[in-house]
């Protein structure tokens, strides 16, 4: 979309212009349309978890539709907080915030079956993960040693198969409906198919917007296809209101020491995820590395946008990987743009039913486009891993990581004598497989490496680097 008309080179990538609001608009409004579904689905995931009834006649549907509402609202917040800025706070550049799936596998042990009441104490750790993670943009230049590709690969990819399940249970009818007859039945995952099918379609065979609008299209499709099959209520949709404001402490705040330091910690790894998208934006938009101003705000900009949220309802932002990729796409790094996104957001959160009528989507086509999302986080995971020294020391990491956090995920039960907290925060998968990386990537000397080649059960080899990557490109 970046032409002639719309700017010169200099000025596309410059933060500070922005182009004709005939052309803006449509950009901002493309950025949203990039990350809406990825911004609203944690909101249902984790009132599906905590037992919310998606009924319009259940006492708990009016609270997920308020979190759903909260989730548009604060990721413009946010979003606004990066791109115009306030003192220290944000980075000025074209970041868009939203819901973070990073979270999830933290939060559904907290809540599963707990119901409302539950709720409380993750906006508890919702805020204050969000201050530590301000706290963080103080020092987060000087700590991301301690991240390299092996850990942060293997924590995205942990997030993700943390979370492909859900999408399956989702796609086959949801996990309330494990027991009812019509679970797995050919008509639910028909829903989902449909889903995944237009989603593909598009993502490999369309261009520009409906490309980038794949899965959002996508679900589109799925929810026709439901609707002409009877399994879609717009009953919520009339009895949701037309406007209304955040309601501070809506589910009140509880502090468990689970919740505390579950969110501190994965507040850890999401600042330094935004730290490689602050670093994408200018890269992609500017041809330029972040300055270390950029960085700090946007760390700050990120924590305090998470803790403000966890006061009124919301989940835990971070910045959005997609929308970086949008920027290098479009060449456009106006953060006017994306300052026009967030107020597209904010306007969507104040009227409840747009929330109503994203929750009338069936569980299993939302089940089809998280299976997408999912997996794609789980690739991205493994594409941050291609960029790992495949050595003996770094695959011993990986190795003893990724089995005793994806083993204690699957099998939470290896640690029912534990500790309730120590029992929640282990059994996320995600926590162990991500300190047991840190510590043993800190610990382990560097001279393990020494060799190139390690046998291995099964007679396989690990190679020094990428060996067989190089070998397919020969």
């Amino acid at each position: 979309m970046a032409d002639g008309s719309i700017g010169s080179p200099e000025q596309l990538r410059d933060p500070n212009f922005t182009p004709p609001i005939a052309q803006a608009i449509p950009l901002g409004i493309q950025h949203v349309l990039a990350m809406f579904v990825s911004n609203v689905t944690p909101a249902i995931i984790v009132c599906g978890a905590a037992g919310f009834g998606f009924g319009s006649d259940s006492p708990d549907f009016p609270d997920m539709i308020y979190m759903i509402q909260m989730s548009m609202f604060f990721a413009g917040v946010a979003t606004l907080f990066q791109s115009i800025g306030i003192g220290p706070v944000g980075a000025r550049l074209p970041i868009v915030q939203g819901t973070s799936f990073a979270f999830i596998p933290i939060m559904i042990p907290l809540v599963a079956g707990k119901g409302v009441e539950a709720i409380g104490v993750l906006m508890g750790g919702v805020l204050v993960g969000g201050i530590f993670h301000a706290f963080l943009g103080l020092f987060i230049g000087r700590i991301r040693f301690a991240l390299p590709p092996l850990v942060t690969g293997l924590v995205v990819t942990m997030i993700g198969l943390a979370l492909v399940k859900v999408g399956v249970q989702y796609a086959a009818g949801g996990v309330p409906a494990m027991d009812a007859p019509e679970y797995g039945s050919a008509l639910n995952w028909s829903m989902a198919g449909i889903v995944i099918l237009v989603t593909l379609g598009l993502k490999f065979f369309a261009r520009g917007m409906l490309s980038l609008s794949a899965v959002l299209l996508g679900l589109l499709a799925g929810y026709v296809f439901a609707f002409a099959m009877g399994q879609v209520s717009l009953g919520n949709v009339a009895t949701a209101a037309p406007f209304a404001l955040p309601d501070p402490l809506h589910f009140g705040l509880e502090f468990s020491v689970a919740a505390v330091l579950g969110f501190g910690l994965m507040s850890f790894v999401s600042a330094v995820e935004t730290v490689g998208d602050v670093s994408g934006i200018t890269k992609g938009g500017a041809g330029r590395e972040a300055t270390d101003t950029e960085i700090q705000g946007a760390t700050f900009a990120d924590g305090i946008g998470t803790a403000i949220s966890g006061l009124f309802g919301a989940l835990p932002n971070t910045s959005f990987s997609q929308n970086v990729g949008l920027i290098a796409m479009t060449g456009v790094m106006s953060r006017g743009v994306v300052t026009i996104g967030a107020l597209f957001l904010i306007a969507c959160g104040l009227v409840p039913k747009i929330g109503a009528v994203i929750s009338s989507v069936p569980i299993e086509v939302l089940g089809g486009g998280v299976i997408v999302m999912f997996g794609m986080v789980v690739a991205a995971g493994i594409s941050m891993l291609s960029d790992v020294h495949w050595n003996r020391r770094n695959m011993v990491i990986f190795a003893i990581a990724l089995s005793l956090g994806l083993g204690l995920q699957l099998e939470p039960n290896a640690l029912q004598y534990l500790p309730e907290t120590m029992q929640v925060l282990a059994t996320s998968g995600i926590l162990p497989a991500a300190l047991i990386a840190i510590v043993l990537n800190l610990a382990l000397p560097e001279d393990l490496s020494d060799e190139s080649t390690e046998e291995v059960s099964g007679g396989m080899s690990g190679h020094s680097r990428g060996s067989l990557a190089k070998d397919r490109r020969a």
